[in-house]
C-alpha cells in the first residue's frame, strides 16, 4: 500500500471511529432512561451486584452475544438459537428488540409488548450504556434494578417449598398460566427464581400489585403454599 493510500485509509478509519463514538455518546438522555428503566426493573437488574433473576442481568449488554449472560439462566430456545446464529446486542439490535421483542426473536419469553416511542428507547439504551462501556468498573452505587416490592421476614424467604404439593395446588394457576412457558396474553411464570415468585405473590396478597384476580388468588394462599408453588413452577422446563 502506498503512503498516501495508507494515510487516507487511516484518516477514514479515524473519521469512522469518531462518528461511531459520537453516536454512542449521543444515544439519548441517560437520566430520563434511568426513570424509564422502571418498566424493565421487574425482571432485569443492572448495576453493582446485578444478578440473573426473572430476566438476565443487563451489565455489559452492549456487545454481548444473545443468550450469554451465564449458564445458570434458562433462556428460551428462540433466544438461544438467535445467539447461535450470531445475534449480538448492539445499538441497532437492542433498539429493535425493545421496540418489538417477538418480531426480532420469535419464541422469546420476554413478557413485554414493546416500546413504540423511539426517544424513550434511546433514553433507556443511553442509561444501559453506562453499564457497558467499562463493565468491569460498574459505578459503586446500590443496584438500580429493583427495590423490594414487599419486605418479607427472612423465615418466609428461606422456606423450601415442596414441588409435588405445588403441582397439586397449581391447577387453578394453570387455567391462565401455561405450564410450557408460552404466554398467549398471560405472562409466563415458569423457571422463575423462587424468591422472585414468592415476593410477587406476597405483593399481590398485600394488594401492592394491582390485579384483582391475582390479589384474590394470592390472598387465599398460606406462606407454605406460596413456597410450594414457587418450587413447582421454578422447576418446570
Amino acid at each position: 500500500m502506498t503512503g498516501w493510500m495508507s494515510r487516507a485509509s487511516g484518516a477514514a478509519v479515524l473519521v469512522a471511529f469518531t462518528a461511531v463514538t459520537a453516536r454512542a455518546e449521543a444515544i439519548g438522555d441517560a437520566e430520563r432512561g434511568e426513570e424509564l428503566f422502571g418498566m424493565c426493573a421487574g425482571c432485569h437488574e443492572v448495576g453493582r451486584g446485578a444478578e440473573n433473576g426473572i430476566g438476565p442481568h443487563l451489565n455489559g449488554i452492549f456487545g454481548r452475544k444473545a443468550a450469554s449472560a451465564g449458564e445458570d439462566y434458562p433462556y428460551s430456545e428462540g433466544l438461544e438459537r438467535a445467539g447461535a446464529d450470531g445475534l449480538e446486542w448492539h445499538l441497532r439490535t437492542l433498539d429493535a428488540y425493545i421496540e418489538n421483542p417477538k418480531a426480532l426473536v420469535s419464541g422469546t419469553r420476554m413478557n413485554f409488548d414493546g416500546l413504540d416511542d423511539p426517544q424513550e428507547r434511546a433514553d433507556i439504551l443511553a442509561y444501559l450504556r453506562r453499564f457497558s462501556d467499562d463493565p468491569q468498573n460498574i459505578p459503586e452505587a446500590d443496584p438500580t434494578a429493583r427495590a423490594p416490592e414487599v419486605e418479607l421476614p427472612p423465615e418466609v424467604l428461606a422456606m423450601v417449598g415442596d414441588p409435588e404439593y405445588g403441582e397439586y395446588l397449581s391447577s387453578e394457576c394453570k387455567t391462565c398460566h401455561q405450564a410450557d412457558g408460552s404466554d398467549e396474553g398471560i405472562p409466563s411464570i415458569t423457571n422463575w427464581p423462587a424468591e422472585d415468585f414468592v415476593v410477587a405473590m406476597h405483593a399481590y396478597k398485600q394488594k401492592l400489585r394491582p390485579h384483582p384476580v391475582m390479589q384474590m388468588m394470592a390472598g387465599r394462599l398460606t406462606d407454605a403454599e406460596i413456597a410450594a408453588l414457587a418450587a413447582y413452577f421454578g422447576e418446570l422446563e
